[in-house]
């Protein structure tokens, strides 16, 4: 049985930095697409990050390009994705979420799992 579990998510002030984890069991990340999405209150999850281990790609949306950072952890079933710079409007709940395809794709619909996210508030 596959499990994402998101964790790192809290409260800081803008400016600051987080670092959210995400931990896998039942697959290994290198077969897969590993995406962050993030969902604020009234809005649709929107695409953050995906990277692919296989072809060594990443890709960022442009409202976190040069701010956040996905990487591997030194196991294979853990990604991070490193947030600098935060902003009021970075503030949502964020998913971890794999694909069963080793390219970057941004779509919601496109991710086979997820996990149940974790939030991050960023306060003015």
């Amino acid at each position: 049985q596959v499990q994402l579990v998101e964790s790192g998510g809290g409260l800081v002030q803008a400016g600051g930095s987080l670092r959210l984890a995400c931990a896998a069991s039942g697959l290994t990340f290198s077969d897969y697409t590993v995406g962050w999405f993030r969902q604020a209150p009234g809005k649709e999850r929107e695409f953050v990050s995906a990277s692919t281990w296989t072809t060594q790609s990443t890709y960022y949306a442009d409202s976190v390009k040069g701010r956040f950072t996905i990487s591997r952890g030194d196991a294979k079933n853990t990604v991070y994705l490193s947030m600098n710079n935060l902003k009021p409007d970075d503030t949502a709940v964020y998913y971890c979420a794999a694909a069963r395809q080793v390219s970057i794709i941004t779509t919601v619909s496109s991710y086979n799992y997820w996990g149940q996210g974790t939030q991050v508030t960023v306060s003015s």
